[in-house]
């Protein structure tokens, strides 16, 4: 008795280490996926296995791996909680055993299809959330076991952890997908300007809240705009992107900065609670003679003139979007902008540095702007201010006037 308790314990205990094996961690999502329930399929003697993943806002659980149920997945299989076998697993977050498989008790038309007899499914689960549903089946009628659901039960806490990283894998790629759409890689060619822009994420995620844009008016005038919205990551990225969009729509409605930024600053109060954003909101005139500014809690710009020294844009520098402090009458200043003139608008990212005060980074960019081409004024910065190890995203936007 003792040694078949022993052998018991031994058998249990390879069967744990096969799904736990530690070289799993080296698979992608996809394949690591396949190969737990190609384990499971041959540890347990079942014919088929498969992983249905929570659509968390449709409430529905989709089928994402499977062996011997492979057309599930092809046809992307989907099933409310609550309804059909998965369905129940999911509602009750506990094992469920079908000892006899009838159109009666599963929804999937393919289990009775590919003549499963018998299933048990157990929930997938991450720090007490729903994260989808584990089953597995066989073609000929199945007593499964209390020790069947436990190891069932330790491939669906591996299976957490693997959605848990597809999960983080997909909301990274959205979020490079969005801001990739929203910051320009490249900027329009137009008559008498040169545009540069320089985007560096400063988050292990590559993305964040800092973005800038150009665009034409109908009235000829040309918008510029560089911000920054607190935080990082997709969040930010997906608030950014509400806000660039606004922006431009106010633009249509407004030909004052100010009253644009105002317009704005109530649809973050509203709509963008607890997201800070600065900007910066300039119009070049369609002569190019000159440039009216607006400044919302942004580091004002560096404006470089022929015949004369680089100095910050004498610009009224006006409370942050969405402080939520009412709406304080905001500036716009305009000034001249000669031929040759090159004006430099960017986020703190770029200037900022621990244990530095921010006015020394500002005094470095404002002594490295040159009086050139606007690539070479965008190179020229980004190497003086040393962005390859950022500490926060950084966004610049040089413009310059053609010289006559």
């Amino acid at each position: 008795m003792v040694r078949a308790e022993v052998l018991r314990d031994d058998q249990w205990l390879r069967r744990v280490e096969a799904v736990t094996d530690a070289t799993l961690s080296r698979l992608d999502v996809a394949d690591l996926f396949d190969e737990l329930l190609d384990r499971v399929r041959d540890l347990l003697g079942v014919d088929t296995a498969a992983i249905l993943l929570l659509d968390v806002r449709a409430q529905q659980l989709v089928a994402t791996a499977a062996r011997g149920l492979e057309e599930e997945v092809r046809q992307g299989f989907r099933v409310s909680v609550g309804r059909g076998f998965a369905g129940q697993v999911a509602l009750t977050r506990q094992p469920v055993i079908l000892q006899t498989v009838t159109s009666d008790n599963v929804v999937n038309p393919l289990l009775i299809e590919t003549g499963v007899q018998s299933l048990l499914g157990v929930p997938i689960m991450a720090h007490g959330s729903l994260v989808g549903v584990l089953h597995v089946g066989t073609l000929s009628p199945r007593q499964f076991t209390l020790e069947d659901v436990r190891l069932l039960e330790l491939v669906a806490d591996r299976v957490s952890l693997a959605a848990r990283a597809r999960a983080s894998t997909l909301d990274q790629a959205a979020a490079l997908a969005l801001q990739r759409s929203l910051i320009p890689a490249e900027l329009p060619e137009l008559p008498d300007l040169e545009l540069a822009g320089r985007y560096v994420p400063g988050h292990a995620s590559g993305v964040g809240g800092d973005w800038y844009d150009v665009f034409t008016l109908p009235s000829g005038w040309l918008g510029v705009v560089v911000g920054d919205v607190s935080g990082h990551g997709l969040q930010s990225a997906v608030v950014m992107g509400r806000v660039r969009s606004a922006l431009r729509a106010y633009a249509l409605v407004s030909d004052d900065p100010a009253e644009a930024l105002t317009l704005l600053d109530r649809k973050v109060v509203h709509f963008e609670a607890g997201s800070l954003t600065t900007a910066l909101y300039a119009m070049i005139s369609p002569d190019r003679e000159t440039v009216r500014v607006s400044v919302a809690g942004h580091p004002r710009p560096v404006l470089a003139l022929p015949g004369h020294p680089n100095s910050l844009l004498d610009a009224h520098i006006d409370p942050p979007l969405g402080t939520g402090r009412g709406s304080p009458a905001r500036h716009t200043t305009t000034i001249d902008f000669p031929p040759g003139s090159v004006l430099v608008a960017y986020t703190d990212g770029l200037v900022e540095r621990r244990g530095e005060l921010f006015d020394a980074g500002v005094a470095r960019l404002t002594a490295a702007i040159p009086l050139a081409p606007v690539d070479a004024v965008a190179n020229t910065v980004m190497s003086t201010l040393d962005t390859e190890h950022p500490t926060d995203d950084i966004a610049l936007l040089a413009v310059r006037r053609l010289p006559r």
